[in-house]
């Protein structure tokens, strides 16, 4: 039986994060009018958040179909539903057990547990699944940069923006073809997977924007939000809460735009990923282990 003592060091991890979180939180909060906050929340309109809610779990979908295919490229079958639940359980993990095993630990346990292939060929798979994901957010928020406030703001910068967007992709593949090789195959097709997944989040954040009647600016939002996705990628809060809050709250206030639909829009978010995450505690994987056991099957 695995040691079910603290881990000292995951228990600092997980105490640092909610540290983090909190001050980034007080530090966004007690610089906003919270009554007025709280009052654009509740007057949300439910119905364009249950589309939000909608579109945010297209977007978690396509990305489990993306992961299953950097599976089967490394020789893992799984059917649609299981890699689903999987993938479902490995958001709880992230969202709910931050300084603990993490989703992605959870998945490249389980896998190479249950199919007896090497552990960094799991990694690998799950690693450049990240990967391609961050490009295509990358991509998508200098696409969206264009059009928005901040071209007008910083217009110096307009260039090389447009010099990243062309190079970005052909970069992407060369160095698919020189790191991951294995992967190169599904290149094509895991990079149109990687915008639709983002595409999907925007049309979600959109449904949010109009929940709160924030008709104005839109770009602005979009793109502050997709700047901001890639701001939670660093794991120095618990789900990103805090990090999105103040990115967007600093990015608002330097384009002189009110910042309160965006912190709303910001924590509606966070809402709808947790509600999401949630599902994942419904599912059941088989041969699942505890997570002590695969906390000390990873060290």
């Amino acid at each position: 039986m695995a040691n079910s003592k603290l881990n000292p060091k995951k228990l600092l991890k997980t105490l640092l994060q909610l540290l983090v979180t909190c001050a980034a939180l007080y530090l966004v909060l007690r610089k906003t009018d919270v009554a007025k906050l709280g009052g654009i929340i509740r007057n949300a309109n439910p119905w364009y958040l249950l589309l939000s809610l909608l579109f945010f779990n297209i977007s978690k979908v396509i990305n489990a179909v993306r992961l299953n295919r950097f599976f089967r490229v490394i020789g893992i079958e799984l059917s649609a539903m299981y890699n689903l639940k999987l993938y479902y359980l490995g958001m709880f993990y992230n969202l709910f057990l931050p300084g603990g095993v993490g989703g992605d630990g959870y998945k490249i346990y389980v896998l190479q547990k249950n199919h007896g292939l090497k552990m960094i060929n799991v990694f690998h798979a799950v690693f450049w699944d990240r990967v391609s994901g961050i490009i295509a957010l990358i991509f998508l928020s200098l696409m969206l940069l264009q059009p928005s406030s901040f071209a007008l703001h910083f217009p110096q910068f307009v260039p090389y923006v447009w010099v990243v967007l062309i190079a970005i992709y052909p970069l992407a593949r060369l160095l698919n073809k020189l790191f991951y090789k294995q992967f190169i195959e599904v290149f094509a097709i895991t990079s149109v997977e990687s915008l639709l997944i983002q595409i999907a989040q925007v049309i979600s954040v959109f449904f949010i924007l109009k929940a709160l009647s924030q008709h104005t600016n839109t770009v602005d939002y979009l793109v502050i939000f997709l700047i901001s996705t890639i701001a939670t990628i660093i794991p120095i809060t618990i789900g990103g809460a805090g990090a999105r809050e103040i990115t967007f709250f600093y990015l608002l206030g330097l384009i002189h735009l009110e910042t309160n639909a965006g912190i709303a829009l910001s924590l509606i978010f966070f809402a709808i990923s947790a509600l999401s995450s949630l599902a994942g505690i419904l599912t059941r994987i088989s041969h699942e282990k505890s997570v002590p056991e695969i906390e000390e099957g990873l060290q």
